[in-house]
C-alpha cells in the first residue's frame, strides 16, 4: 500500500518557506506521494452571478506543474494530479510539462486527468466546454504517442501533429495516465483507457461500489481486466472548513480502502478548519505513527 498526502494548498498558502518545510517534514513522516489540485483561475463570484462553484477567486491554487517541479527537487516523493484538466490545455504542451516532471522525478509521475466543471475557466483559456469529453479521447491518444514515439504524426477530429517529438522523451514510455470524474460516462472511460481511476468525492460502500460497478463495465466493453487498474483513494479529514472525522475514523476509513483493492490512499487535510502549518502536520503525524510509516 502506498500512502501519501492532498496538499492543502487553500490552506497552506504561497509562502515558499512554509510550502518547503511542509513537503519536507511530510516526506520525513513517511508519505511517498503527493495529490494535487488544478485550478488555472478562479471565477468572480460578483461578476459570474448566481455562482454556485466551490472554487472562486479567493481560492489559492498552485499551478501543479510548475509547483510539482519545485517538489521534484526537494524531495524523493511521487507525484501524482488529481487531476489535470485535461480539454482546457493545449495538448502538447502538457505531453512536454508531464514528460519533464517524469525526467525530473526518475519516473514517479502518475499524471490525472479529467474534464473539470468550470466554464468560466475554459472560456477564459480559449476551449470549448461543451465538446471537451469528445475531444479528451483524442487527446489521450495523442499523449501516449508524443511519451512513447520518437516521431509522431496524427490526424484526429480535433488534434493535428505532423512529424514532431519530444525531446527528451520521459523515464515512462508512456506515463501512467489515472482518471477520475463524477459522472457514469466519466468512470465507464476511465475503465476503457486509463492505467488507474480516481473514485470523487466517494467513500467505501454503497456509492464506491456504484462507480466501481461502472469502471468494471468500461473495461469490459474494451476488453480489459479490472484488476491491472490502480485506484487512487482519499480519506478526508474534513469539508466545508469542519473536521467531520477523528483520528480513529480515518484510520477505520482507511481499512476500508485497503479491503475495496486501494493500491494509493492520500490523506486529506485540506478544507478541514486546519489553521496552519503545525495544525496540518499534527494530523498527519498521529496518521503516520499509527500506520507505522517511518518504520517501513
Amino acid at each position: 500500500m502506498d500512502f501519501g498526502v492532498v496538499f492543502p494548498q487553500s490552506e497552506i498558502g504561497a509562502d515558499v518557506d512554509v510550502i518547503r518545510a511542509y513537503a519536507q517534514e511530510v516526506e520525513a513522516l513517511g508519505y511517498t506521494h503527493w495529490v494535487i489540485y488544478d485550478h488555472v483561475v478562479g471565477a468572480d463570484p460578483v461578476v459570474h452571478h448566481p455562482w454556485t462553484g466551490i472554487y472562486d477567486i479567493d481560492t489559492e491554487f498552485h499551478e501543479p506543474m510548475v509547483f510539482y517541479g519545485y517538489l521534484a527537487g526537494i524531495t524523493n516523493m511521487d507525484l501524482m494530479t488529481s487531476v489535470i484538466v485535461l480539454p482546457q490545455r493545449q495538448t502538447v504542451l502538457v505531453a512536454k510539462q508531464a514528460a519533464e516532471l517524469d525526467l525530473l522525478t526518475k519516473g514517479r509521475l502518475r499524471f490525472g486527468i479529467g474534464l473539470g466543471w468550470n466554464h468560466v475557466e475554459y472560456d477564459s483559456l480559449g476551449k470549448n466546454f461543451k465538446n471537451r469529453a469528445r475531444r479528451f479521447e483524442e487527446q489521450v491518444t495523442l499523449l501516449r504517442k508524443l511519451w512513447s514515439e520518437k516521431s509522431v504524426t496524427f490526424e484526429g477530429e480535433w488534434e493535428s501533429v505532423t512529424g514532431i517529438g519530444l525531446c527528451p522523451r520521459p523515464v515512462q514510455r508512456p506515463i501512467p495516465l489515472w482518471m477520475g470524474g463524477n459522472s457514469e460516462g466519466a468512470y465507464r472511460r476511465a475503465g476503457r483507457l486509463a492505467d488507474g481511476w480516481i473514485p470523487d468525492n466517494v467513500r467505501p460502500g454503497p456509492d464506491l461500489d456504484r462507480v466501481t460497478a461502472w469502471v468494471k463495465a468500461g473495461c469490459e466493453e474494451a476488453g480489459r481486466d479490472y484488476k491491472s487498474l490502480g485506484m487512487q483513494g482519499r480519506v478526508k479529514l474534513g469539508h466545508d472548513d469542519e473536521i467531520h472525522l477523528t483520528l480513529d475514523d480515518m484510520l477505520r476509513e482507511t481499512d476500508q480502502w485497503i479491503e475495496e483493492g486501494c493500491t494509493h490512499i492520500a490523506m486529506n487535510t485540506m478544507y478541514s478548519g486546519l489553521p496552519n502549518l503545525e495544525a496540518h502536520m499534527e494530523y498527519l503525524t498521529k496518521i503516520s505513527d499509527r500506520l507505522g510509516l517511518r518504520s517501513k
